[in-house]
């Protein structure tokens, strides 16, 4: 019986309890439309069925070399560049090299914080809903920005809300101890998310290439990473 429940574990990867609200809504919605007209009803489940997929939250092979900064979440890399954290970070003006991950509706949701350490502060912003793809997007939309201290080095990253999305969920709290690549929050419905590195680190990840949360590694810390581990989450 458990050989089973593993295999269809390995093609149906779980549902993060974030969604079952959505989920449980859909359904009932697709109930109701299925007495009004079959066909509706129809159209009902298939979007149940999407709503249930949206929010899938499957395990991820995570590294553990502290040195290493993974990506917050699955997504297309859109930007490497330079540019000034969130002022209300208190990172100063000064430019750090700013890794940009832009979520689809298809991409999973849940993110993961990109490195281990002490979550010191987190800010949120309302703002505007552009399309999280465009570059204004990082100043003009709504966010939330966490600050990591791992080691020496601190490694911002920033949740933002894109053209659909809604609601940025992070149910991390100021003074946390996390594990690299564990999860912290969500974005409802298409989103971005902005990874600020220190000085020093180096660059791993190029423009248009498709990153995994929590296993896609985006950066070195300190230019040199040792043999690593790896955990399952």
């Amino acid at each position: 019986m458990l050989s089973v429940i593993d295999s269809i574990r390995k093609f149906i990867p779980p549902v993060h309890r974030e969604g079952y609200p959505f989920i449980a809504i859909a359904f009932v919605a697709a109930l109701a439309l299925m007495l009004v007209w079959e066909p509706l009803g129809w159209i009902g489940f298939i979007i149940t069925v999407y709503v249930a997929y949206f929010f899938r939250d499957p395990v991820r092979v995570i590294p553990l070399d502290p040195n290493l900064v993974v990506s917050p979440a699955d997504g297309l890399v859109t930007a490497v560049d330079q540019a000034v954290p969130p002022p209300e970070l208190g990172l100063g003006r000064d430019k750090r090299t700013r890794i940009s991950v832009f979520l689809s509706v298809f991409n999973v949701h849940v993110n993961r914080v990109p490195v281990g350490g002490t979550i010191t502060r987190i800010s949120y912003r309302p703002g505007k809903f552009l399309n999280a793809d465009l570059d204004k997007a990082s100043e003009d939309n709504e966010r939330n920005s966490l600050i990591i201290k791992s080691g020496e080095s601190e490694v911002a990253v920033v949740q933002i809300a894109g053209l659909i999305a809604r609601r940025i969920v992070c149910w991390a709290r100021e003074g946390d101890q996390i594990a690299p690549g564990a999860r912290f929050g969500l974005i409802r419905f298409g989103s971005r998310l902005d990874v600020y590195l220190p000085k020093g680190a180096v660059t791993v990840a190029a423009v248009g290439q498709t990153a995994v949360g929590g296993e896609t590694i985006l950066a070195e810390l300190s230019g040199g990473s040792a043999r690593t581990s790896y955990r399952t989450d």
